[in-house]
This record gives structure tokens, C-alpha cells and sequence, in this order.
């Protein structure tokens, strides 16, 4: 969540960073004249406690010197009437102002280049070679019919469209990726989890899943549960609510999990194989940091995704998005797009993101330093979107007969 201080404090400055982000003008104005109104309540609510304050030491002195009290707890009885009603008016702007802050992104970072959409996103270093072929390349849902490796018939008959069955060697493959990227990970300083495939509606909130993005989430009927979308929720949120000592910071933290989206705002795009599919494996990275270690620890971030894709041969590109199409908690983020030579193209992988203290206001997260409580630094990344990375290694390992090479560091875990 946005520092509603910060907004109070300097309006301008704190406008102009959303506006970067696409925020309305009417938004703004409204959290402008909520917030201006709930500061005026509060100081008007402060004077008045003082002057009860005040009545309440003469109430002694007037007991004890024998004076008429009368007056005086009339006026006390007013004051205190009066400080009620305005704490129930200073409560409800400041619960309505919260709730409108909760729906309003995270800032971006100064550094982040200014645009509407993806299409003015900024690549910034491209690694590794493409492979060459002596024949067409296929898509990888063509290899996999060929070698029975994707059923997308039964996924849909099993559940509905945009889920696929996997069977055999993809089957495996998928299994063996996700062993390989936690092994990778844990190598880079990142601790294994295994956490609930499920949360409740707190722990999303203090991700920013909630209340802004409930209709791309999979709901529990009856229950104050839903499926997770990644698994960024339940890592951020294991110290939800809680000072770290901050001898343990950096926490690392890394962990496989299914993942499920309704993907309400992808109708009509990638409908054909498993590019965007409702539910998907990803091993993920999660970083909680002291605030002037999280530019480092991104950076690391992003290695690792790289180097693990370096590692199985995949060619790919680092990406800075820009102001339109950065994610709802971020302060900024850089993608990895792996290159697919069935589509021609490269394709998002991973997504590393820092959030700086977005969420960990929402989620209460902090570290104690010189006796001060201070919100920590939460950062989040995919390394990587399992399905994604076996569609990748399907199209750039594929032979002119159809088959498909493993990657030799894969080899082992077949």
C-alpha cells in the first residue's frame, strides 16, 4: 500500500509518481480531499482532547477548593460528546481512505522509463545465441502431439479450456525442471519452502492480490480461501504481521507450487498450447531485505533467473518494462523472454520485481534497527514458470525428425 503520510504530506509530488502509473486524476483528487478531511478531523479531535484534558485537572482543583462543579462537567460532558463523534468521523474517512488507498498501485521507480504498454518496454542486454535450423521449426504444440507428449483433448475434458494433460517424457521433463530450479536456487543462497496451495483473503491482501484483482482468482466456495496465483503470496506473507531480527535479513526464500488464474483479461490470446493456461507449475523466488539492500538483492534476482536459463542452453533477453506495464505492487521490474523459434519470437519467462514497501505495509513486515521499526523491502521473481520453460526447451531442442534433445544438465534428473 502507498504511504497515505506521504500523501498527506506532499500531494503533488506523490500524484505525479501515480500519474506515471496510469492512476485517474478523479482517483487522485478523491484520496486528496478524503485524506485532507480526515487530517482536519484529527486535529480538530486532538484540540478537543486537549481541552478536555484541561477541564479534567481543574475538576480536582475546583472539588478541592470548593467551588460550584457544575458548570465545568457540563462543559467536560460536552467535550467528551463532541471527541466521540469526531473519532467515529475521523475512523470511517480513514477506513474509507485506506480502502480506496488499497486499490491504488505501488510507485514507480524513478528510473523506470515512462510509456503506455508493453510495446514500450526497453530491452537491456540479450544472452545467448539462437539456435539455427536446417528445416522449419515446429510449435511446441505440434512436437508435442507428435511425440504423445501433451493431451490438450483430455485436459479440457477433465476440467475446461485452457488445461492441458501432460504424459511420459513431458511428464517427467516437467518433474525434472522443477527439481533442477530448486537445486539451482538453493545453490544461489535461496532457502527451499513448501507452503498451502490455498490462502486466505489477509495473506492475498498483503501481496496486492486483494481486493483489486479478486476476479482473475480462483474462489473456495464457503470458504474465506482461494487457489493461489503464484507462489509470491505465501512466502511474502510467512512473516506477515511480524518484527524480523534483522541479523536474518536477507531472507531468501524459494518454493514450487501449482498456480491458478483465471487470466480474466487474456481472452482471445495464446489459446492454442500451454503458454497461459489456467493452472501451472513455477518454482519462485522471494527476497525480504533492509531497505537499502533491496537494489542488490533484485539485481541478484535477476542473475539467477539468467543464469539458469544460460544453464539450459536458452537464449533470452533482459527487459525493463516500462511505467504501462509494470504490475500493480511493483516499483519496477525486469522480465526475461526466452527466444521460441516455433513462434519466432521471444516470450516472457520470468518476471523479477522489486516492491520495495508496498507490500510489506499492507502485510506488516518489518525489521527493528537502533530501536526503530522499519517496514522491510519485499522483492518476488519466477525462476522460472515451469510450463513456459519445457515449451522452450521443446522448441529449441527439437531434431528435423521431430524428437526432442534433453539438455545435458536435465539428464540426470530424468
Amino acid at each position: 500500500m502507498i504511504d497515505i503520510k506521504l500523501l498527506q504530506k506532499d500531494f503533488e509530488t506523490t500524484a505525479n509518481a501515480l500519474k506515471r502509473k496510469g492512476v485517474d486524476a478523479k482517483l487522485l483528487d478523491s484520496l486528496k480531499t478524503i485524506s485532507q478531511d480526515a487530517k482536519a478531523k484529527r486535529q480538530s479531535m486532538e484540540d478537543v482532547t486537549a481541552e478536555q484534558n484541561k477541564l479534567s485537572k481543574e475538576f480536582g482543583r475546583y472539588k478541592k477548593e470548593g467551588l460550584d462543579i457544575a458548570p465545568l462537567q457540563k462543559s467536560i460532558g460536552e467535550l467528551k460528546a463532541k471527541k466521540q463523534d469526531l473519532e467515529d468521523e475521523v475512523r470511517i474517512l480513514e477506513e474509507k481512505l485506506t480502502s480506496i488507498a488499497l486499490g491504488v498501485p505501488n510507485f514507480p521507480d524513478e528510473n523506470v522509463p515512462d510509456g503506455e504498454n508493453e510495446d514500450e518496454n526497453v530491452v537491456l542486454e540479450t544472452i545467448g545465441e539462437k539456435p539455427s535450423f536446417s528445416f522449419e521449426p515446429k510449435e511446441h504444440w505440434d512436437l508435442g502431439e507428435k511425440n504423445g507428449w501433451l493431451d490438450f483433448e483430455r485436459g479440457v475434458k477433465l476440467a475446461k479450456s485452457r488445461f492441458s494433460a501432460m504424459k511420459g517424457v513431458a511428464a517427467r521433463l516437467e518433474r525434472a525442471l522443477i527439481n533442477y530450479m530448486l537445486d539451482f536456487n538453493r545453490q544461489r543462497g535461496f532457502e527451499e519452502w513448501y507452503v498451502p496451495f490455498m490462502a486466505n483473503s489477509n495473506t492475498l491482501q498483503g501481496t496486492g492480490q486483494l481486493p483489486k484483482f479478486e476476479d482473475d482468482l480462483f474462489k473456495i466456495e464457503g470458504e474465506d480461501l482461494y487457489l493461489i496465483p503464484t507462489a509470491e503470496v505465501s512466502l511474502t506473507n510467512l512473516y506477515s504481521d511480524e518484527i524480523v531480527a534483522v541479523d536474518e535479513l536477507p531472507l531468501m526464500l524459494t518454493s514450487y507450487t501449482p498456480c491458478f488464474r483465471k487470466e480474466a483479461g487474456s481472452a482471445g490470446r495464446d489459446t492454442r498450447g500451454l503458454i497461459r493456461q489456467h493452472q501451472f507449475d513455477k518454482v519462485e523466488m522471494v527476497a525480504i531485505t533492509k531497505q537499502e539492500e533491496s537494489e542488490e538483492i533484485f539485481e541478484k534476482m535477476v542473475a539467477c533467473a539468467s543464469d539458469l536459463l544460460t544453464s539450459l542452453g536458452l537464449s533470452h533477453q533482459k527487459v525493463m518494462l516500462c511505467t504501462g506495464d509494470l504490475g500493480f505492487s511493483a516499483a519496477k521490474t525486469i522480465d526475461l523472454e526466452v527466444w521460441l523459434p516455433g513462434q519466432n519470437k521471444y516470450r516472457e519467462i520470468s518476471s523479477i520485481s522489486n516492491t520495495k514497501e508496498f507490500q510489506a505495509r499492507r502485510a506488516k513486515i518489518r525489521y527493528k534497527e537502533n530501536k526503530k521499526n522499519i517496514l522491510a523491502h519485499t522483492l518476488n521473481g519466477s525462476s522460472l514458470a515451469v510450463g513456459r520453460t519445457l515449451v522452450a526447451i521443446m522448441e529449441n531442442y527439437q531434431q528435423e525428425d521431430g524428437s526432442i534433445k534433453i539438455p545435458d544438465v536435465l539428464k540426470k534428473y530424468m
